[in-house]
């Protein structure tokens, strides 16, 4: 095993730096409701998501989906693969691994689950996001969902790492609503809100090993 994942497998057992981490990227507006007060979740979806690292070209990766531009909240944005949890799913890392598969073609019988980072709530979409760690013996053959999924980008370890890829746009939302949102720039791509929130935690995790 990869000694960066061996690492990381224990590190995820011990405490995590939760929200302190995510509010590092979390979006800041006069009018943005707390995501992290209790009473806000209550009656919220379950959802799952997958940050699946592997090993390509001596680097550690790991695949963000750029969703298809639509009418609806989350058009055109960057996230991780994964949705939300059906009945049928034992737990929500067969969330992750069924939706990962669905969406970018990765088996769910070829990825090693390693834990979990903290959950997140998404205000707009009303999901609470458990997002679940997993890593390939193997870097992974990508086949696209062309209905959900427009562009899987591969993100290194070290561009996460990288403090100079950190920085700051202010976003219009909605006509006439605006808010300021840190962001990953990876390849002049944007990765900001919840992302960007579970990113800044697995790069406190990662600098604390």
């Amino acid at each position: 095993m990869i000694p960066l994942i061996t690492k990381l497998k224990q590190r995820l057992k011990q405490q995590l730096p939760g929200k302190k981490a995510q509010k590092r990227m979390m979006p800041k507006a006069d009018w943005l409701q707390d995501r992290f007060a209790i009473d806000i979740k209550k009656g919220a979806n379950e959802a799952a998501v997958l940050v699946l690292l592997y090993k390509k070209k001596e680097e550690i990766y790991f695949p963000l989906i750029q969703r298809h531009t639509y009418d609806g909240v989350h058009s055109g944005q960057i996230s991780f693969p994964g949705g939300k949890v059906e009945p049928a799913d034992a737990s929500v890392e067969a969330t992750a691994l069924r939706e990962t598969e669905e969406e970018i073609g990765v088996p769910t019988t070829s990825v090693n689950v390693m834990g979990r980072l903290t959950d997140l709530f998404i205000i707009v979409s009303n999901f609470n996001v458990r997002p679940v760690m997993g890593y390939l013996d193997a870097p992974p053959k990508f086949k696209l969902d062309a209905h959900e999924v427009a562009n899987v980008l591969e993100i290194s370890i070290n561009q996460l790492l990288n403090t100079d890829l950190v920085k700051e746009k202010r976003i219009e939302v909605k006509q006439g609503i605006f808010l300021t949102a840190p962001y990953f720039d990876f390849d002049d791509h944007h990765v900001w809100g919840a992302t960007a929130m579970m990113l800044a935690e697995l790069k406190e995790v990662l600098k604390s090993m």
